[in-house]
């Protein structure tokens, strides 16, 4: 097979493969096999049809149809193999030549395919990129919101004799209409003023209001088949309640926690502050870091895969028609992709490798968030063929730990930060990677049956291929 390859432009190349006759052959023989056991004729046990039957009753043209499009695939993603593209859409396939028709002649199938693929792009070296990010110092107030908090999971509802004001919960019966049509209503609902979790306009409007009292305020509706229509809502405040949060003392610290004193709890959740700012700095230097690799990198945008993006979801959406939605949902798409294409190539510049232990640790994270079983999550995902995606996904991840390594992390006061239980270290890596060769090596010395743990490691490396 011959192929060669032409760029149309950063993003889209166009693919001239040129295959043989024997490369084809397999197909079309296969292409016989499938037809005969479909066609029946007088004499013929179904699925033994001679191929030049088959060519009198079918004709040749649709032998050659079914192999064709049964081969293609096949030497779209050897030419892509061969030619090292990265596609990152579905290729626009043109046959332009197909093997002589009569049963005898034989010819070459000629095709071209176009295709959006991933952009060269030259990404920033790491050399003078600093990362300035909060410092760790936790204040009282930070120990105080975190007490306040949990006062408030022990806190009781009570109601009270005065308007309503923000924080206090309000159970309400709420009428939306749209002229002298009724659209919608509730009632006994409890909302909470401030949190802004129902109807632009309703804190405005229960602020003030005290039980029994009922006002009317007009909105856009947020959801439902007029979504996006303005209607005149009517809504009671039936009752008017207040939080009353425990006192903060030793018996607080008895009831809330393990400790015994207000003392003891303080300094718990002085340490889970401490704790919670240490993670964010690790957050916050990897986000950091991205924005400087994106800023300081010139990345085109294949437009047909952002428009592809947006169309799947809009569809399932059933918003088609909404374009500042879609305006909206192509801004996204093209911040994703542009993110995805910038750690793709950091990964492929870093040479990074996804171990077994690490992709089985990120599907059992993931199957947590769907609530699924992890082993039927892993089984569905394989089945999906999204394995590769999952070991990409890794790649970045992984990517852009090993780029933080890089470079220089200080806090606000120039103090240099240790990420290192966060993002790991070059050597936490190289014993692990020596680690899982030596695993391999002796599976493979004792002919061991495959597991779980060795099925996730041929999936890792069917995903690198």
């Amino acid at each position: 097979m011959k192929s060669a390859v032409e760029t149309l432009d950063p993003t889209k190349v166009k693919l001239t493969v040129e295959v043989t006759y024997d490369e084809l052959k397999p197909s079309i023989a296969h292409a016989y096999e499938h037809i005969a056991q479909d066609v029946v004729v007088p004499g013929f046990r179904k699925g033994k049809v001679p191929p030049r039957i088959i060519d009198q009753r079918i004709g040749r043209p649709a032998v050659l149809e079914h192999a064709i499009n049964e081969g293609l695939s096949g030497f779209y993603a050897e030419a892509v193999r061969e030619n090292k593209l990265r596609p990152l859409g579905q290729p626009e396939v043109e046959v332009t030549q197909v093997p002589g028709l009569p049963a005898g002649e034989e010819g070459e199938l000629h095709f071209t395919a176009e295709v959006e693929v991933r952009p060269e792009i030259t990404v920033p070296a790491f050399d003078g990129i600093a990362i300035t990010v909060d410092d760790v110092e936790v204040s009282d107030e930070d120990v105080t919101g975190r007490l306040d908090a949990l006062r408030e999971r022990f806190g009781t509802l009570v109601g009270i004799d005065r308007p309503a004001a923000a924080t206090d919960f309000v159970v309400l019966d709420l009428v939306a209409k749209i002229g002298d049509e009724e659209v919608d209503q509730v009632s006994g609902v409890s909302y909470e003023i401030g949190s802004g979790n129902m109807l632009e306009g309703l804190d405005e409007a229960l602020t003030g209001l005290s039980a029994g009292e009922t006002t009317t305020f007009e909105t856009s509706l947020a959801g439902g088949e007029h979504e996006g229509e303005t209607a005149l809502v009517t809504v009671t405040a039936t009752t008017v309640k207040e939080r009353q949060l425990p006192e903060a003392d030793d018996d607080f610290a008895q009831l809330a926690s393990e400790f015994d004193t207000l003392e003891e709890l303080t300094a718990d959740l002085r340490e889970q502050a401490s704790k919670t700012k240490v993670s964010n700095q690790a957050v916050q230097a990897r986000d950091l870091l991205l924005e400087q690799l994106l800023a300081g990198t010139e990345i085109p945008v294949p437009q047909g895969v952002v428009e592809a993006e947006v169309h799947r979801h809009l569809e399932g959406e059933g918003r088609l028609e909404d374009d500042e939605h879609r305006t909206e949902v192509g801004e996204q798409a093209t911040t994703a992709l542009r993110n995805q294409i910038l750690l793709d190539t950091l990964a492929e510049n870093l040479e990074i490798k996804v171990s077994q232990p690490e992709l089985l640790d990120y599907l059992v994270s993931a199957s947590r968030q769907y609530g699924m079983d992890p082993n039927t999550f892993i089984q569905t995902i394989d089945q999906q063929g999204q394995i590769g995606t999952m070991v990409a996904e890794v790649a970045r991840s992984k990517a852009l730990a090993v780029a933080l390594r890089r470079v220089e992390v200080k806090d606000s006061a120039g103090n240099a930060v240790d990420l290192s239980d966060f993002i790991g270290t070059d050597e936490e890596d190289a014993a692990e990677e020596l680690a899982q060769q030596t695993a391999v090596l002796a599976d493979v010395e004792s002919e061991a049956e495959p597991d779980a743990a060795s099925d996730i490691s041929a999936f890792t490396e069917d995903a690198k291929a």
